[in-house]
Order: C-alpha cells, then sequence, then structure tokens
C-alpha cells in the first residue's frame, strides 16, 4: 500500500478509472440514446478542444509550482481581437492568426519576467494580467461581433474523417496534435526535465545549475501562447468574439490539470492526464445535456465536488507518502 501511495501514477490511473466507470454509467442509462457510439468520444475532443490546449497551458506552469489566473481572458481577449480585426477592420486571417499567438506569448512572458525577478506571487501577477485583458476586450468593443468570415466558416466547418463515419473537427485535431507536442517536450527533453526539477524545488534545481529564471518565464510564456490558442479554437467554435466570452475558464483548465493527477505544488503530473481530466469535465457536460432535466449549474457542482475529491487525494497521498517506512534492505 505504501509503494502505491508514492507512486505518482496512482492520480492519473484514479482519473482514467473514474472516466470509464462514468462513460459506463451513461452508457447503461441512455443506451437507448446511441451514448455508445464513437462519435460521443468524438465530441468530447470537438466541444472541449480549447479547454484541452488551455489546460495544457496551465499544467506547466502548475508543473513548475505556480499558478495562472490570466487563462480565460486572454482567451476572450484572443477572441474579440481576431473577431475586430478579420470582421471589422478586414485583414487576412493568416495575419491575424500569428499576431494574435505573438500577443499571447508576450502577455505570459511579461507575466513570467515579473513573477520570478520582481519576486511576486503568481497568484497576485496573473490576477492582474486577468483584470487587464479582459479590461482590453471591453476596450475594443463593449457589444459582441459576430464573423461571417468565408475563411473562418471553411476552416469552423473543416472535418476530419475517421473510419466508421466518425470525425473531427480542426479545433480538436490541433488540440490532439498539440497534446502529443506537450508530452513529447515535457517527458523527452531537456526542458521538461528543468521544468519537473523547478516544482520539485527550486532551490535544489538552481543549485544543480537549472537556468531557473529562463525556465520560469519559458513556462508562463508557454501558457500565454497556449491561451492565444486555445482563443483561436474557441473562436472558431463559436464564430464571434465577445467581452464575456470564456469568463472563468481558467478555473475549468485548473481543475482538469488537478484532476487530471498533476500536483498543485509542482514536480509531479502528466499532460495525458490533463487531457482526462478535460474529458472528465467534458463527459460530466454530455450526460447532463443527455439527462435533459438538469440544470447546467451542475456542471460547476459536480466539477468542484472532483476538484475537492482530488485535492484530498493527493493530500493523502503525499502525507502517507512521507510517513510509509523504508523497505527493508
Amino acid at each position: 500500500m505504501s509503494a502505491l501511495l508514492r507512486d505518482k501514477r496512482l492520480p492519473v490511473l484514479v482519473t482514467a478509472i473514474l472516466f470509464i466507470a462514468m462513460f459506463a454509467g451513461g452508457a447503461s442509462r441512455y443506451q437507448n440514446q446511441n451514448f455508445l457510439s464513437v462519435q460521443v468520444i468524438a465530441n468530447l475532443f470537438i466541444d472541449n478542444g480549447y479547454l484541452l490546449v488551455a489546460a495544457i497551458g496551465a499544467t506547466f506552469v502548475i508543473l513548475t509550482g505556480g499558478i495562472d489566473l490570466s487563462v480565460g481572458s486572454i482567451v476572450g481577449f484572443t477572441t474579440m481581437l481576431t473577431a475586430w480585426l478579420v470582421q471589422q477592420q478586414h485583414w487576412p486571417v493568416l495575419v491575424v492568426i500569428p499576431l494574435v499567438l505573438a500577443v499571447g506569448c508576450l502577455g505570459g512572458y511579461l507575466m513570467g519576467y515579473v513573477i520570478h525577478y520582481f519576486e511576486i506571487q503568481p497568484f497576485i501577477v496573473t490576477l492582474a494580467g486577468l483584470f487587464l485583458f479582459r479590461g482590453l476586450c471591453l476596450v475594443i468593443s463593449k457589444e459582441s461581433i459576430s464573423i461571417d468570415d468565408r475563411t473562418i466558416s471553411k476552416l469552423a466547418l473543416y472535418q476530419v474523417q475517421l473510419p466508421g463515419g466518425t470525425f473531427l473537427s480542426l479545433g480538436a485535431v490541433t488540440s490532439l496534435v498539440f497534446l502529443a507536442a506537450a508530452a513529447f517536450v515535457l517527458h523527452y527533453t531537456t526542458f521538461g526535465r528543468r521544468v519537473y526539477a523547478i516544482g520539485g524545488n527550486e532551490q535544489s534545481a538552481l543549485l544543480m545549475g537549472v537556468p531557473v529564471a529562463r525556465t520560469k518565464v519559458a513556462v508562463y510564456t508557454i501558457s500565454g501562447f497556449c491561451s492565444a490558442l486555445a482563443g483561436l479554437l474557441f473562436t472558431l467554435y463559436i464564430q464571434s468574439g465577445d467581452p464575456l466570452h470564456a469568463v472563468g475558464l481558467e478555473l475549468d483548465a485548473i481543475a482538469a490539470v488537478v484532476i487530471g493527477g498533476t500536483l498543485l505544488t509542482g514536480g509531479a503530473g502528466y499532460v495525458v492526464g490533463t487531457m482526462l481530466g478535460v474529458l472528465v469535465i467534458g463527459l460530466i457536460k454530455t450526460i447532463i445535456s443527455y439527462e435533459g432535466t438538469l440544470s447546467s449549474w451542475w456542471i460547476k457542482v459536480l466539477t468542484g465536488a472532483l476538484l475537492l475529491a482530488f485535492i484530498l487525494l493527493q493530500r493523502v497521498i503525499g502525507s502517507r507518502g512521507r510517513a510509509a517506512p523504508l523497505p527493508a534492505r
């Protein structure tokens, strides 16, 4: 038992079992409503691809022991900036995409720079970023901006056909490709090892020669990039910009990361676990929509309950893992 509690893969395993159990329950309850269709699984990625990308960025930050509360605001600002440039200023989409990604990177870089070099808590700095980018949304426009650009419409309607008549949207495919890239970076590159080292113990990482400053700033830059990319995917999903888009999305992203098994204290976690966390949240939405009689607020209630349960699980694993006696030689 002590060896099991020290295994860092245990939270991810629990999340996977939870997802399977929830899906099996849904399949049993809604067996006459085609719940077992492969398209239902595909729809989880179609409807939550933007959240997956945002949560991947949050995973990088949380692995270092930090936090990023600006995610939802950057997503909302990206939708507003994209809609304003494409719809009202008539900029080409191929010019707007790299521009908004650069803006997201710049915002993340500035927050990471202030956090490290001015030694201010990430909570405070990213909270300031939350207000800044949400305010910039209102500077652009106080009203929603619908997009009827032909290129945006084509990208939004583009489908990748899979065997059996199943399909994925461009946003879903992008999120899965980005997931694979993030997993490779974290687990097979020097940068990824530095991220885990900083989350494990920043002072020890510094003594070992890890470039802590450069890595921490890079992590927040990645988070800003992921938020901007998630904003682009959300723009394709909703085809509009609105100052209230993605309000509270940062909390959904953090919840997905924690439910996926990443420790809030940093140093342990997997982006695959983050994907499972996003799928669990998405499956809650799907089951509630199939139920038909439940309010959408139950999504928040159940997500909060799961978040609390996984935080308690992390606490139990951490305390018992430390207290477990060493095996006899």
